[in-house]
């Protein structure tokens, strides 16, 4: 199996019904940065290279339009649809000129369970990177609810995924990176839906994930699950809902792994009673942030 076909998580897309309601505030408080505005869309930033985290689309109602991850070559953009078609997918455009800002050429598919993913190759990077404190600076990784994950999990390691984790509720994929990489990028928990779980967005430290919690807070967002310290990971967490009801997390501290990682299972991920995170801190995610997570579904097919 080609363990080079994907390279990086770079994008999110959402519909939202109201753009500037949903701009405001991932500039003034999840503090994105505008990188673009084309077609009525908005494409948001981070501190990072990536020419943009998040795309704001117009749509009539809150949903997921795509999920967007970075090949390495042309080549892998080809072998990517050629896998997703074998596995179960459907191959909703081969690769082609991406017509939005960054540009470059990708491929997109749709998983056997609506998922919309894309893959994109060449496209422009930033070079104004600069590290700002309580700023995120890439996405960490996008978590999708599965009614039958071991299927879908089946179909992301034919596109070159390989499984760091196994608990009770959740597979933990990662993108095999040289020398080390994110210990996920891509996660499916166990559910009776296919729908958006959550985003999380890479703060810089710790501190930043404290920090932005207490901003969000003090902007009337509670903290919904968090502060804490996931298992698998490792990785630090607050959770919110954001505007549409969309579940999105700051995270840092995510744990490097290479291919010598040795694969967790249910029983090696057990929590002592009432604890959710190693710290032990942390109150069990909330009744709203689950309602949340069972909302957001993926849109039909390609929109605009």
């Amino acid at each position: 199996m080609e363990t080079d076909l994907i390279s990086s998580l770079r994008s999110v897309e959402i519909g939202v019904p109201d753009v500037a309601a949903a701009e405001q505030f991932y500039t003034e408080i999840w503090k994105l940065k505008v990188a673009a505005r084309a077609g009525g869309a908005v494409y948001l930033r981070g501190t990072g290279a990536d020419q943009y985290l998040l795309a704001l689309l117009p749509s009539a109602k809150a949903e997921m339009r795509m999920v967007t991850f970075r090949a390495p070559s042309a080549a892998a953009l080809d072998a990517i649809a050629d896998k997703a078609q074998a596995a179960g997918g459907e191959v909703l455009s081969r690769a082609a000129p991406v017509a939005e800002p960054g540009g470059g050429t990708a491929v997109i598919v749709r998983d056997p369970q609506g998922r919309i993913f894309r893959f994109i190759h060449g496209d422009a990077l930033h070079a104004d990177t600069q590290t700002e404190k309580d700023h995120p600076i890439r996405l960490a990784h996008a978590v999708m609810n599965s009614h039958d994950t071991p299927a879908a999990q089946a179909f992301y390691e034919a596109l070159g995924f390989k499984l760091s984790d196994r608990t009770r509720i959740m597979a933990f994929l990662r993108i095999p990176t040289k020398p080390r990489g994110d210990h996920h990028s891509l996660a499916l928990a166990d559910a009776d839906n296919d729908c958006l779980n959550h985003i999380a967005f890479f703060m810089p430290d710790l501190e930043s994930v404290m920090r932005g919690g207490g901003r969000l807070k003090d902007a009337g967002y509670a903290i919904q699950w968090g502060p804490g310290r996931h298992g698998p990971g490792d990785n630090a967490f607050n959770y919110f809902v954001g505007p549409g009801g969309f579940v999105i997390e700051y995270t840092a501290e995510v744990e490097q792994v290479d291919d010598s990682y040795v694969t967790g299972t249910p029983e090696d991920w057990k929590w002592p009673p009432g604890r959710v995170d190693h710290w032990g801190i942390s109150a069990p995610p909330s009744a709203a942030l689950k309602q949340a997570q069972r909302e957001i579904h993926f849109a039909d097919g390609l929109v605009g």
